[in-house]
């Protein structure tokens, strides 16, 4: 994934982390979209990874997805 890590309130480097549920599975979004072949036609939507992103001098932080997963 190409993710500019620059803060855009700071213009510091911002530090990549993990993102993580209570339970410890990674967290996914979920898209309307239906996925191709067998499991689309079952109803499964597509996901995606996500990606987080977090300043380290103001906390801001950036949720990316990864939607050129293969």
């Amino acid at each position: 994934m190409d993710v500019d890590p620059r803060c855009p309130d700071c213009g510091v480097t911002m530090e990549e982390m993990k993102l993580r549920t209570d339970d410890g599975f990674k967290t996914k979004l979920v898209s309307d979209e239906a996925r191709g072949g067998l499991l689309g036609s079952l109803g499964m939507k597509e996901k995606y990874d996500v990606e987080a992103w977090v300043c380290p001098e103001c906390s801001l932080t950036r949720l990316y997805a990864d939607v050129d997963e293969s």
